[in-house]
C-alpha cells in the first residue's frame, strides 16, 4: 500500500513539475521571442528568467524539466521552419508581384529584367553532373564498406569519409578553382576559367561522404537472417546483395541519394569560388563547359550590392531553393513509405 502511494505521489509531483516548469518557462521564452521581434535590447532579462527556471526545474523537477525541454526543441523547429517560410515569402512578394512569370520565362538578368532562368538552369546542370558522380559511386562505396571490406579495410576508410566530409566547402572550392579549373581550361582550350562542368565534378566529391554514410546505415540496418537465409538457398555473396540487400535498403539507399542531392543544389561557396558572374544560359544549353552562375552562387555574389527590386529576385532565388529542397524531402518520405509497403507485402 506504501508503495503504491509513494508512486502516486511521484506521479502527482512529476505532473506538478511538468504545469510548473512548462507554462512558466513557456512565458518566458515567449516574452523573448517577442522582446527580440520588437525590442532587442529587452531580450536578454526573459532568456535570464527563462534560464533560471530551468535551473530550478533541473534541481526540484529534472524529468519534467527535461520532457518540456524535448517538448520545446520540437516546437522550436518547426516555429523557425515557419518563420524562415514567412520571411522569405514576405522579401520575395514585391519580385513575383511585379514581374510575375517573367522571372521563369526570360533569360535575360540585369538592366533588361531579372530572369531566374538561366540560373535554374546552371543549378539543374551542376545538380546533375554532381549526382552522376555521388549517386554511383557513393552506393558502391556503401555497399564496400557494409558487405565486402574487411573489418580492418573498414576501419581506416570510415574515418576517411568522415574527414572527407569535414572538409570545408570553401577549401573544395578553391581546390576547383586553381587545380580542376586550371586542367580543363588548359586541355579543353576553354574561353573562360571556370565551368559548370569544375563545379559538378567538385560538388559531386562533396555530396559523396554523405552518400556513402547514409547508404551505409541503411544497408548495415538489412536484418542478418534475410541474407542468411538467402546463402542458406545456395546464392552467392554477390547475389544475395544484388537480390536481398540492395532491395530491402532501397528506401535508405534512395534517401541517401537524394540528400545528395540536396546538398548538391544548395552548395554556395564552391559555385561561387569557381564560377565567374555570368547570368547567361550557355549556348548551347547543355555546354557545360559554359559558366552560367547557380542560383546559390547568384545570391552570394550579388546580396551584398542588391537593393530594391534586385534584393527582392534574390529572396525568390531563395524561394525557388525552399521549394526545391522541401520536394525532394517530401519524395524522398514518399519512396521510403512505397518501398516500407512493397517489402511488407501491402498496396
Amino acid at each position: 500500500m506504501s508503495t503504491h502511494t509513494s508512486r502516486l505521489d511521484r506521479v502527482r509531483d512529476a505532473d506538478h513539475g511538468l504545469k510548473l516548469v512548462g507554462s512558466v518557462g513557456g512565458v518566458t521564452i515567449a516574452a523573448a521571442l517577442v522582446a527580440f521581434l520588437v525590442a532587442p535590447a529587452l531580450t536578454l532579462y526573459p532568456l535570464l528568467a527563462f534560464v533560471a527556471v530551468i535551473g530550478y526545474g533541473w534541481l526540484r523537477y529534472q524529468e519534467s524539466t527535461a520532457r518540456f525541454l524535448m517538448f520545446l526543441t520540437t516546437v522550436s523547429t518547426v516555429l523557425i521552419l515557419g518563420l524562415i517560410t514567412v520571411y522569405l515569402l514576405i522579401r520575395s512578394f514585391p519580385a513575383f508581384g511585379e514581374l510575375g512569370i517573367d522571372m521563369f520565362t526570360g533569360t535575360e538578368y540585369g538592366a533588361a529584367g531579372y530572369s531566374l532562368v538561366p540560373m535554374i538552369w546552371g543549378t539543374l546542370l551542376t545538380t546533375l553532373i554532381a549526382m552522376l558522380i555521388a549517386g554511383p559511386l557513393g552506393i558502391a562505396g556503401a555497399l564496400f564498406l557494409a558487405e565486402i571490406a574487411p573489418g580492418w579495410v573498414r576501419e581506416l576508410l570510415k574515418p576517411a569519409v568522415e574527414v572527407l566530409a569535414g572538409i570545408p566547402s570553401i577549401v573544395y572550392g578553391f581546390l576547383g578553382l586553381v587545380v580542376l579549373s586550371q586542367y580543363l581550361f588548359d586541355q579543353f582550350d576553354m574561353p573562360v576559367f571556370g565551368s559548370l562542368l569544375a563545379v559538378g565534378l567538385v560538388v559531386g566529391v562533396m555530396a559523396l561522404p554523405t552518400v556513402i554514410s547514409v547508404a551505409e546505415d541503411a544497408i548495415t540496418s538489412v536484418p542478418d537472417s534475410m541474407k542468411d537465409g538467402s546463402l542458406a538457398l545456395g546464392a552467392t555473396d554477390w547475389q544475395t546483395i544484388k537480390s536481398v540487400t540492395v532491395p530491402t535498403s532501397f528506401s535508405g539507399v534512395s534517401a541517401a541519394v537524394i540528400l545528395g542531392v540536396g546538398r548538391a543544389v544548395g552548395e554556395t561557396m564552391a559555385a561561387t569560388v569557381i564560377l565567374a558572374n555570368i547570368a547567361d544560359l550557355p549556348d548551347p544549353l547543355y555546354d557545360v563547359f559554359g559558366n552560367t552562375v547557380t542560383l546559390t552562387s547568384l545570391i552570394a555574389s550579388q546580396y551584398g550590392n542588391a537593393s530594391g527590386l534586385q534584393m527582392s529576385v534574390l529572396f525568390a532565388a531563395g524561394v525557388v531553393l525552399f521549394v526545391t529542397v522541401m520536394t525532394l524531402s517530401i519524395g524522398s518520405q514518399y519512396v521510403e513509405v512505397r518501398m516500407e509497403r512493397k517489402l511488407g507485402g501491402r498496396q
